[in-house]
């Protein structure tokens, strides 16, 4: 594959996971009532946690975007990944089944399977 494809690739895919992530940290910064309702009624979480995996997703995509930082950029993709990874796994324990409207995270997981992946294609030139 030519390197221009790759590129192209990689951040058209990296431009969408981050602005997935940084969409669903939105409504954490300042907790609205929505996501206290979802994350603390619904799934159990303390109301400190909003902010705080908020926090952590704009800091994760703000990395994944930046050029360089490879280190780094490693842990922001595993760190957006087990967020991603937790949504689901305390969806499906909160209710004790799997509803078929989790598979709606799958826009969130393929296009950072597809960052990564060509991330990493990129990178190795």
């Amino acid at each position: 594959m030519k390197a221009k494809t790759v590129n192209i690739i990689y951040w058209v895919s990296t431009i969408i996971f981050a602005a997935l992530m940084i969409f669903s940290a939105i409504g954490g910064i300042q907790p609205s009532q929505p996501a206290i309702q979802l994350i603390h009624d619904d799934l159990g979480y303390p109301v400190y946690f909003i902010r705080f995996i908020s926090v952590a997703k704009l800091a994760g995509s703000i990395v994944i975007l930046t050029p360089g930082l490879n280190r780094i950029k490693e842990w922001a993709y595993a760190g957006l990944f087990f967020d991603l990874a937790g949504a689901i796994y305390s969806g499906v324990a909160s209710s004790g089944k799997f509803d078929p409207m989790m598979l709606t995270l799958l826009a969130w997981v393929l296009p950072g399977i597809l960052s990564y992946y060509y991330w990493h294609k990129k990178i190795k030139g």
